[in-house]
């Protein structure tokens, strides 16, 4: 019996234009900023919204600590949050992947698109956006995360459709910005 082979998503540098389809991207490149606290503290201000679906959700922080998944990772599942945005910070500087989906006119998954991080940005997936869990390319990272609190559930899960289904290989991305 022959294996399925998955094709190899492209890897895209994520910026704004890139990304903006699926939400924000969260850095200080560009951010509009000025001196606070008598000039010891730069805020850079409205980097990103939360968005929330009803006047009872509350915006919460969280921290997520993820672990690398195996060699070659294979996307065969996405996620998406119904009633709100979901923002990942990390809480370093090391770069990590963002995979998201468009969607059909139905708005179920129609292409994958996948990106890699600076590792001084972050994400927030808006509203609804297809997206793959947690994609690090250290073997641990953390994440602050901005997410939504209230009723109802904010998660579904699907299976890709097989000619949906790709596969990321993380070795030279690896080498390429973890090892510097």
């Amino acid at each position: 019996m022959s294996e399925t082979v998955l094709p190899v998503i492209d890897i895209l540098p994520l910026t704004k234009v890139n990304f903006a389809d699926f939400g924000e991207v969260i850095e200080l490149d560009g951010a509009q900023n000025f001196a606070i606290n008598q000039g010891f503290t730069q805020r850079y201000h409205h980097l990103s919204e939360v968005e929330l679906s009803e006047a009872a959700d509350k915006a919460i922080i969280n921290v997520f600590r993820s672990r690398r998944w195996g060699h070659p990772i294979s996307l065969s599942m996405v996620e998406q949050h119904p009633l709100g945005s979901q923002a990942f910070i990390p809480m370093d500087k090391r770069p990590f992947l963002v995979v998201v989906a468009s969607k059909t006119q139905s708005g179920e998954p129609k292409a994958l698109h996948a990106f890699v991080t600076n590792g001084e940005q972050g994400v927030n997936y808006a509203t609804g956006v297809w997206h793959h869990p947690l994609l690090i390319l250290a073997p641990e990272q953390d994440f602050l995360v901005v997410d939504r609190s209230g009723a109802g559930d904010n998660l579904i899960e699907v299976n890709l459709a097989t000619d949906l289904q790709a596969q990321i290989d993380l070795n030279s991305l690896i080498e390429q910005h973890i090892t510097k």
